[in-house]
């Protein structure tokens, strides 16, 4: 049972390690959500008169099991006990509703994983969620999961890089949902009646992407040759450390969102934008965290460097073949960064071999940030349309646009008596293609990528072994 050890001199509860998912309590929790999930629409309901579908007393056997285990486990996780409390409220009345729409609300505001961030805590949560590049589905999920909070990254946090939504976290275990490509836990995810007025945490599971990264990586450094000097080596073969690296570029990713000289209607708004726009902030933000690691890499933190290649080759190697072609803007941000490197002689494809030179890579990747802040810089000034023709400019600099692109005409191109968003119907789903690098790359990678859904650090570690 976790209990209560001690205190640290800040005053920090310290927990004991008997791990949720070691109790016969969490088999029979997953056995019970899983037996509910195939049962739910993609809203999160139960059609009683669909095909294979359970009687109401059926579904709701399957929930008092859901709601039999959750009161057992709940003495092991003394600090979520509010949450658990109203997690039971919640699924009773789910129950007793009928199995309509699910409204979590209440245990998703008792649900505050930010408020006590001790690194090793564990958390069970169990939400009517749909989980982002895995399942688009509300169903029910249950997942064991563990903050990552060492005292460095706290006083980073605590000093350099306010963040105090953020959750570093890792799998323990976890439903269906998550045997997919998704590594993020987030609120907004979850059937609630209406959105709260702000979020209070948000997670991202650092191993998973660890270890994806980790396979990614070493596949694409014997496909393209690369050199990797010896400590870059080491760090790729290192999964604590690459966990490590990956909490430090999230938390100062996901703060950048919020930070800069941003336009008037920023990204985090949601908005009908070209998929570019999003390409751009999500690579705005990979690249100002990129230059904080240079600077703490100056100042004495080792995994400063490692975040700087962290994001290089998460970003070259597996980011532009990563997902669909469609409107892919993570992908587009990945063939930017290659591109704009290679024009400027830091990466170079010759005989088969990637070549990479190590000593102008961080400034040239500076460079590229620096440019994607002038043109947010100026956007405050420019009617939206003029920003985003702006920003198309920008990448197709360094990228060719589809041959069929109207945009790629320019304005005279399009029917400018329509308002912005409609506009965003001209962009072709792959506005720009793969390079002939990228195609051939793509195919020698598809089975690596296609084995990380699911990864976790320990299944890494099996393969390894």
């Amino acid at each position: 049972m976790t209990e209560i050890l001690e205190q640290d001199p800040a005053g920090r509860r310290i927990f004991g390690d008997a791990p949720v998912t070691a109790h016969p309590a969490w088999p029979e929790l997953k056995s019970a959500v899983e037996e509910i999930r195939p049962w739910q629409s993609k809203d999160g309901s139960v059609d009683f008169d669909a095909e294979g579908a359970p009687t109401r007393a059926e579904a709701g056997a399957a929930v008092e099991r859901v709601i039999a285990a959750v009161e057992q486990l709940a003495p092991l996780l003394p600090h979520d006990a509010a949450y658990h409390t109203a997690l039971v409220a919640d699924l009773r009345q789910w129950a007793a509703g009928g199995f309509a729409v699910p409204d979590f609300l209440d245990s998703l505001l008792a649900f505050r994983p930010a408020a006590d961030r001790v690194d090793g805590l564990q958390h069970l949560a169990v939400f009517p969620m749909y989980t982002q590049n895995g399942n688009p589905d509300r169903n029910l999920e249950a997942v064991v999961l563990r903050m990552v909070w060492p005292d460095w990254l706290a006083e980073l946090e605590r000093t350099r890089y306010d963040n105090p939504l953020f959750c570093g976290i890792t799998f323990e275990d976890f439903t269906a949902g998550y045997d997919t490509n998704s590594a993020v836990f987030f609120p907004e995810t979850i059937a609630v009646r209406e959105a709260p007025e702000r979020f209070s945490w948000g997670g991202i599971f650092c191993d998973r992407e660890a270890a994806r990264f980790r396979r990614v990586t070493e596949a694409a450094v014997g496909v393209l040759g690369v050199e990797l000097p010896d400590d870059i080596r080491e760090m790729v073969a290192d999964q604590e450390r690459c966990q490590q690296a990956f909490v430090l570029w999230d938390m100062i990713h996901d703060r950048t969102h919020s930070h800069g000289d941003l336009p008037f209607d920023p990204f985090m708004i949601k908005q009908r934008q070209p998929f570019w726009m999003y390409g751009l902030e999500e690579l705005r933000c990979d690249l100002t965290a990129f230059r904080e690691a240079v600077q703490l890499e100056a100042d004495g933190f080792p995994q400063g460097r490692d975040v700087q290649y962290a994001i290089l080759f998460d970003r070259m190697f597996r980011f532009p073949v990563t997902g669909a072609r469609e409107r892919n803007y993570d992908g587009l941000g990945g063939q930017l960064l290659f591109a704009y490197l290679h024009q400027h002689d830091v990466v170079r494809w010759t005989d088969n071999t990637l070549r990479i030179d190590w000593e102008r890579a961080p400034e040239v990747t500076k460079r590229l940030c620096a440019e994607i802040e002038d043109l947010y810089r100026a956007g405050i000034d420019r009617p939206k349309l003029v920003h985003w023709f702006a920003a198309y400019d920008l990448v197709s600099a360094y990228l060719s646009p589809h041959p069929g692109s109207r945009w790629a005409k320019g304005p005279d191109a399009l029917d400018l008596t329509q308002p912005p968003r409609k506009l965003v119907d001209d962009v072709l789903p792959d506005e720009f293609p793969l390079s002939m690098f990228y195609e051939a790359l793509s195919k020698k990678l598809k089975n690596v990528i296609a084995s990380t859904k699911g990864i976790t650090a320990t299944s890494t570690e099996r393969v390894a072994a």
